[in-house]
């Protein structure tokens, strides 16, 4: 039985992966601060079923704080970490870009030292596409140039790379970086686009579509995102950045349409102008992560989105939505 540490465990992507990694049989130990960003009775749904396992424990703490830290590791034999835990957000991070500083910078850095002092040989990295800022070559390719981000939440992702890459540079530590292209799914954050515009369509209720309509998302199922972690977990070696991401770029004016067709609502949409910060597009080569991971996404959009919007309906109907 491997002993894994996840980071951001009750959140969206976090609580997901935890409850996969338990099913295979892995011990969990979980790390998630439940901060304000949204309403924490809202992650302690999302950790429900993985409290259940013998083989999970979960510690409420901060990855900036170095005693937090080391009471998630105790004195477990780890082997690998997976760092999901992160201040998220791009318009956020325009206004406070010092939290998100101190979030993804300092406590990826100190998390990493940690790693480094408990002899942790893996340790995956959840990175974003916004990395990519307003690249003009699509699809966008892990060797493309990312020295120009445009919002501090995308220069924090690149920058956690490039500390990730120097634990492996002097320490030997095995890295991946992973680039997520816009995940969706049941327990999607409240503040991402699928999620918003859903729960605004049901209160019939404006939604603000910032530009024409015409800007687009790679969006990825999050099951297909836990399954590219876990296969990153287990074969890296050295130091990889890969991209996951559906490879299907979806306009936002088509993704409106989509959801309130499966919500059986019709849309009022707001048209503001373009928000600074915001990418024009996204989207994913993965020959890299076919290659090397034996990774592809499985799940259609439609797919995807039906489950959301069946989840959605349930829980909203149940009042545990936040």
């Amino acid at each position: 039985m491997k002993t894994i540490l996840v980071t951001g465990a009750a959140g969206f992507i976090g609580s997901h992966l935890t409850e996969r990694l338990l099913r295979d049989g892995n011990r969990v130990i979980g790390l998630d601060a439940f901060d304000d960003y949204y309403p924490p009775p809202v992650k302690e749904k999302n950790i429900e079923s993985a409290r259940s396992y013998s083989t999970f424990r979960l510690v409420r703490g901060d990855i900036r704080s170095r005693g937090d830290l080391e009471a998630a590791f105790g004195d477990e034999d780890v082997g690998a970490v997976i760092h999901l835990a992160a201040r998220a957000g791009v318009r956020p991070s325009i206004a406070d870009p010092e939290l998100y500083v101190s979030v993804n910078l300092d406590g990826t850095t100190r998390l990493l030292e940690t790693a480094r002092r408990h002899g942790v040989q893996r340790f995956v990295f959840g990175s974003s596409s916004s990395v990519y800022g307003n690249n003009r070559k699509v699809p966008f390719a892990e060797d493309d140039p990312v020295d120009y981000p445009i919002s501090p939440y995308a220069a924090t992702k690149r920058g956690g790379e490039l500390i990730a890459h120097t634990y492996h540079h002097l320490f030997g530590m095995n890295v991946a970086c992973l680039r997520f292209f816009t995940v969706f799914g049941p327990r999607q954050r409240p503040d991402l686009a699928i999620h918003k515009f859903a729960r605004l369509m049901m209160e019939g209720a404006r939604i603000e579509q910032f530009g024409d309509g015409s800007s687009s998302r790679d969006y990825t199922y999050v099951d297909d995102i836990v399954e590219g972690v876990v296969r990153a977990c287990d074969r890296v070696r050295g130091f990889r950045i890969w991209n996951l991401g559906g490879s299907t770029p979806l306009p936002l004016k088509e993704l409106v349409r989509k959801i309130a067709s499966g919500l059986g609502v019709d849309a009022r949409v707001e048209r503001l102008p373009s928000q600074p910060g915001d990418v024009e597009r996204t989207w994913a080569d993965i020959s890299r992560a076919r290659h090397d991971l034996g990774w592809s996404p499985q799940t259609p959009f439609d797919t995807g989105l039906k489950r959301f919007i069946e989840w959605f309906v349930s829980n909203r109907q149940g009042g545990s939505l936040g």
